[in-house]
């Protein structure tokens, strides 16, 4: 099968079309495309037929293709690929991301994170989830939402915020990640402004490279107050009162 790469595009009208149907899928058959005009005008395209293996392998080269070129699509363009496709994706400010299947230390931090937060908001309304688990990010002034999956996060507001297809839609109170080498600059800069802009209040991230976790408290779409907490430290939410994480015994015995 043919690559994305590989595949060759044609452009003919319909009266071409009905003159050589024959001629055009036997073009198709081999992998390639035909894009059909009306009066000047796109219409419609013939594509070759692929098998539910090959399609998901289409998407994924298609999805890598917006991922590293850097092409930018819209949100109605990004539901219908993910709608589409097996794989874990995120959207941020126009583009496309897959996420990479996360490490034995990841999962380690998350499982512990997720006892602590679980344990405090146990008899609370909010509620504690875990990825994967897509959240529509809407920023202020901003039309397009970013659709983002946080490693873990408080959802203070599931009522009237869960869609007909039991998907939750409303804006998390706070939002943890937890770094590795590929998403460091994404977590600490483009989410980091997502959450700010978006109305989340408290953003946590955990960074077991250095060992630290840094709090960052939101207010009026701007960062309000920020705090780094070490190894030794007792991490102290800003808007949580009582929600503490003990840093030395986060990091404690990772499978590193």
């Amino acid at each position: 099968m043919k690559s994305a790469d590989d595949k060759e595009s044609i452009i003919i009208t319909a009266t071409e079309l009905k003159q050589n149907l024959g001629k055009y899928l036997d073009f198709v058959e081999q992998q390639n495309e035909v894009v059909i005009t009306k009066n000047g005008k796109k219409i419609c395209k013939l594509t070759p037929y692929t098998t539910d293996i090959e399609q998901y392998f289409l998407l994924r080269e298609r999805a890598l293709d917006y991922q590293y070129v850097g092409k930018k699509v819209s949100y109605e363009e990004f539901m219908e690929i993910y709608e589409k496709s097996d794989l874990r994706m995120e959207f941020i400010n126009g583009e496309i991301y897959l996420l990479s299947s996360p490490t034995v230390v990841h999962q380690e931090i998350l499982a512990r994170l997720f006892l602590v937060f679980n344990e405090y908001f146990k008899d609370n309304k909010c509620k504690v989830f875990f990825a994967p688990f897509d959240v529509h990010f809407r920023k202020k002034d901003i039309e397009e939402p970013d659709v983002m999956q946080p490693d873990l996060l408080v959802a203070c507001d599931l009522e009237d915020n869960i869609n007909e297809k039991g998907k939750y839609m409303g804006t998390p109170t706070l939002v943890v990640e937890i770094l590795s080498d590929s998403t460091r600059s994404k977590d600490m800069i483009e989410k980091l402004n997502t959450y700010m802009l978006s109305g989340v209040k408290e953003y946590w991230i955990v960074d077991s490279k250095q060992e630290q976790v840094g709090i960052y408290a939101f207010k009026s779409c701007e960062i309000d107050k920020y705090k780094f907490f070490e190894i030794g430290d007792v991490a102290q939410s800003f808007i949580f009162k009582g929600l503490e994480l003990n840093v030395s015994k986060l990091f404690l015995n990772l499978s590193i």
